[in-house]
């Protein structure tokens, strides 16, 4: 099988050197997409540690709301006017939409962190990916 695969990569060199395509380094070739993978695996990593920050947020949210549910549940006695009552109800309502709001702002926070950081990991290796390739060309 080494026979017809160095046939094969033999018949391309000749090809090659027929039509005079210029050479290339086939090590710096697999070296630069080797560094593109890297990139990409770090960029996945951001994205998965940015999941996993936003799962931990919900299940805090989630704890929370529980909790917070189960003290009113506990606390709340309609005594009083209707309009006490009323009052303790819109209060109520008033924290759960606040903290609703923190935490839809915290994860939206989360969320892009963790999307700029993946983004600046791809725009950093296509930066040093334009060097390699026109650093490859000036020495032409």
């Amino acid at each position: 099988m080494a026979d017809a695969s160095q046939a094969f990569t033999d018949m391309f060199r000749k090809m090659g050197e027929q039509l005079k395509v210029p050479s290339f380094d086939t090590a710096k070739i697999i070296e630069h997409h080797q560094k593109n993978l890297e990139a990409m695996t770090r960029s996945w990593q951001a994205m998965a540690g940015g999941a996993t920050a936003v799962a931990s947020k919900q299940r805090e949210i989630f704890e929370t709301a529980v909790k917070d549910i189960t003290e009113m549940a506990k606390d709340f006695k309609p005594t009083g006017s209707p309009q006490e009552i009323l009052a303790k109800q819109t209060e109520f309502a008033k924290k759960a939409m606040e903290a609703a709001i923190a935490n839809t702002r915290d994860i939206a926070e989360l969320v892009q962190k963790s999307g700029a950081e993946a983004v600046t990991i791809i725009h950093g290796r296509m930066k040093e990916s334009y060097e390699e390739i026109k650093s490859a060309l000036e020495k032409k």
